[in-house]
């Protein structure tokens, strides 16, 4: 129930394909084996050599920078929803006023 199984399909052949694939086992080279010149990856079971990144380091003038641009963007979108929503509300009110016009061109009609 809490780890829930995936069905397995089968595919259009009638082939029924297993969620998990086995791993083949590599057998050692017996005798001696041609020499390559290409990268080499390390064999199941071994640790694969760690790649260490270079950090991302801000001088002070960058993280001021950052923080300016983010203030920046925060204002920016914030006035862009504030003029969207002036801009609905002034629709409906003039809407309003029109139907309000209308009404009472049509109800003054029928008084006469």
């Amino acid at each position: 129930m809490i780890r829930p199984k995936i069905p397995v399909n089968p595919l259009p052949t009638g082939l029924v394909t297993p969620l998990v694939q086995p791993i083949p086992t590599v057998e050692p080279h017996r005798g001696t084996a041609p020499v390559c010149d290409c990268p080499q990856t390390p064999a199941p079971g071994q640790p694969a050599s760690r790649v260490q990144l270079p950090a991302v380091r801000l001088t002070p003038a960058g993280l001021v920078a950052a923080v300016a641009a983010g203030a920046g963007l925060v204002l920016v979108v914030g006035a862009v929803v504030v003029s969207l929503l002036l801009a609905v509300a002034i629709t409906g009110a003039s809407v309003a006023v029109c139907a309000v016009v209308l009404r009472s061109l049509l109800n003054g009609r029928h008084h006469r």
